[in-house]
């Protein structure tokens, strides 16, 4: 039973996480492009729309990353280990990251395609634009950590 939760929950973190960590990456770039408004800005905003849908919808399929998880630690009888736990405080804190700072981030510069740019609403989203890069490379940082920790398991008992 092990051996297949592993497969599902290293399975699922591939094609889940995976997206979202790319669609996160590209968004900034391709957001101040749009906004900016040059020669391919419909193509920009097209771009802009599909990250933003990939993120949203691999976000939640990721919910099941960390749900087998915990199946799979139980079952390993490893939930009460220090590696696991700070693996969940992570996973916790790139979760969070995600829904209160990447989200709501792409959410604006994406309702902000339609505005003039001497819109506020335009501005405000040009400005969010600074911070995204950070917010979306700490929420990267957060999960590769998570895979280190899952990889290298420290005071395993399996001896590698």
């Amino acid at each position: 039973m092990a051996k297949f939760l592993l497969s599902l929950h290293v399975l699922a973190s591939v094609l889940f996480v995976g997206p979202v960590a790319v669609a996160v990456s590209m968004f900034p770039r391709r957001a101040k492009a749009a906004l900016a408004g040059g020669p391919d800005q419909a193509g920009d905003a097209g771009m802009l729309r599909l990250l933003h849908r990939i993120t949203q919808v691999y976000a939640l399929l990721g919910i099941a990353v960390p749900v087998l998880g915990i199946g799979l630690a139980q079952v390993m009888d490893v939930l009460g280990e220090p590696y696991l736990i700070v693996s969940m405080v992570l996973t916790a804190i790139a979760a969070l990251s995600l829904l209160l700072f990447v989200l709501p981030g792409q959410q604006a510069a994406v309702d902000a395609l339609g505005l003039a740019p001497e819109d506020e609403g335009h501005a405000k989203a040009v400005r969010g634009l600074k911070t995204l890069p950070m917010t979306t490379g700490v929420f990267n940082l957060l999960w590769a950590i998570v895979v280190v920790l899952m990889v290298i398991r420290p005071g395993s008992t399996t001896g590698v």
